[in-house]
């Protein structure tokens, strides 16, 4: 998959636990385990918004596009 999700790297400089931040934007462990080991295929930008403001970060701090080797075209 191209977009790969840094939750852990940002729960890490945050020195937050997952089951921390379930607890701050209400959402269920499972689901931001999902979310965190990039098995999700779609984030709603609300529960983006509520990871955002509990980690005090960007999207950008959390989701990154990385070009698929197999996708990118050769001149």
């Amino acid at each position: 998959m191209a977009i790969v999700v840094n939750l852990d790297v940002m729960l890490a400089k945050r020195k937050m636990s997952l089951s921390e931040l379930s607890s701050k934007v209400d959402i269920t462990l499972a689901n931001l385990s999902i979310l965190k080991t990039g098995k999700a295929k779609a984030i709603r930008f609300s529960t983006l918004e509520a990871i955002c403001e509990a980690l005090d970060c960007q999207p950008g701090d959390i989701l990154e596009y990385v070009p698929n080797k197999n996708n990118v075209k050769e001149e």
